[in-house]
């Protein structure tokens, strides 16, 4: 049976285990390297194979301190999530970010699998380009569903990039040590975000499938009347897809130019334009009847998107 990639990195969302399973503490590459008996040549930057290991992997839950990306390099991959099982038959990465907790599970004791991967300390980024980025790097939230699927070329870029990166950790340290290691763990971020995007395009029957879905379930929640309940988040409509927020926000933001915030909004202002022309309700009762708690929330959302206030606008359609 092919090795699970979900049975060693599944990011925790189900709190069902956790009172029955170790937690584990990664505030350090060091800890990290320690715990399956690798070496760290910096002590903020650690490239990770974990083939070298002759330590099984551990069960636990995982509470990252660090960031963390991880390539599952054999090609008979299968990612499971939940109940369900996906295959793929290209390398999967996995990303984590510091306070995020990973439950990692395996049914039979594994060593040395083939796994590699970078692990980096947020202190690497501080006074670097690379500090402003990071929050860029939205894939960072994703969920272990939505693992990044790599092409063999793009598998030789990350390898390259990682490469690269070990090359800087095993130099000596000198001042230039943290601007080239921050440099270069950037621009395998960068690619990584590249690749995210060729895999949002390659996928796009399925992403034009969730767009669809997504304003066919916000039009239903308004005409279900489930909107006196308060207004939508984005997170409520990704849960309804399976999806993390995250990634739910970026696929419909490359999928419909919009962000999906903005969709939710632009539906709202063309319901209570529809309710100005053909009711005579009071503002405050559309609003209400809108999801809004205070009428003057709805006033100033409605005159940020349209430049009019509610009773500028009736007055224009009733002329």
């Amino acid at each position: 049976m092919p090795t699970i990639l979900a049975d060693w990195v599944l990011r925790l969302e189900n709190k069902h285990y956790i009172c029955n399973m170790e937690h584990l503490t990664i505030n350090s590459v060091d800890a990290y390297n320690k715990m399956y008996g690798l070496s760290t040549y910096h002590p903020l930057v650690s490239v990770i194979d974990l083939k070298q290991s002759t330590v099984p992997m551990k069960s636990g839950i995982y509470e990252y301190g660090v960031y963390a990306v991880f390539l599952k390099k054999g090609t008979q991959c299968a990612l499971k999530y939940g109940r369900q099982l996906y295959d793929y038959q290209e390398g999967s990465v996995v990303t984590f970010a510091p306070g995020q907790s990973v439950e990692v599970m395996s049914d039979a004791v594994e060593v040395g699998p083939d796994v590699v991967g970078l692990m980096f300390h947020p202190d690497i980024a501080f006074g670097t380009p690379l500090g402003g980025k990071l929050k860029d790097y939205g894939f960072f939230d994703y969920s272990q569903r939505e693992a990044l699927h790599l092409s063999e070329t793009e598998r030789s870029i990350f390898l390259d990039c990682l490469d690269k990166i070990m090359q800087e950790t095993e130099h000596p340290v000198d001042k230039h040590s943290a601007d080239l290691l921050s440099a270069n763990i950037q621009l395998l971020l960068e690619y990584l975000h590249r690749f995210y995007d060729r895999q949002f395009i390659t996928r796009h029957k399925v992403c034009s499938e969730v767009l669809a879905s997504f304003e066919r379930d916000l039009r239903e929640y308004f005409q279900s009347g489930r909107c006196v309940d308060g207004l939508p988040s984005v997170a409520y409509f990704a849960d309804l897809a399976n999806l993390s927020p995250g990634y739910f926000g970026d696929l419909i933001k490359k999928e419909s130019g919009s962000t999906a915030q903005d969709i939710i909004t632009r539906h709202i202002v063309d319901m209570a334009k529809h309710k100005f022309a053909t009711t005579s309700n009071d503002v405050g009762i559309i609003a209400y009847d809108l999801g809004f708690q205070y009428p003057q929330h709805f006033t100033r959302l409605f005159k940020r998107v349209t430049g009019q206030s509610p009773s500028q606008f009736r007055s224009t359609i009733n002329n």
